[in-house]
């Protein structure tokens, strides 16, 4: 079911385009049709820079079923333990 609700946050990255690499300034999240996933809906995350214009857009879509496995990953990052200590950490 298309809600068109969409959630917009501020990120600090990096994302790579068509046209290279570009810095990120925001991130949208919301569920739609799919453009491309083989599915009726998708959980679609865009990551860009509008200051750079329609190039500077990285898109991700995914199966809604997929979503709490993909958060739990995130939330779960080793990399959130390096920002405190310094240290690099391989998944295992």
């Amino acid at each position: 079911m298309c809600t068109y609700l969409t959630e917009k946050i501020a990120v600090a990255g990096s994302g790579k385009g068509a046209a290279g690499w570009f810095t990120l300034t925001d991130a949208t999240v919301y569920l739609d049709h799919p453009q491309h996933a083989p599915a009726e809906h998708t959980l679609n995350i865009d990551f860009l820079n509008p200051a750079n214009g329609p190039s500077a857009r990285a898109a991700a879509s995914g199966r809604r079923s997929g979503r709490g496995a993909l958060a739990g990953k995130i939330v779960g990052s080793p990399c959130q333990d390096r920002s405190r200590t310094g240290e690099r950490r391989r998944s295992q």
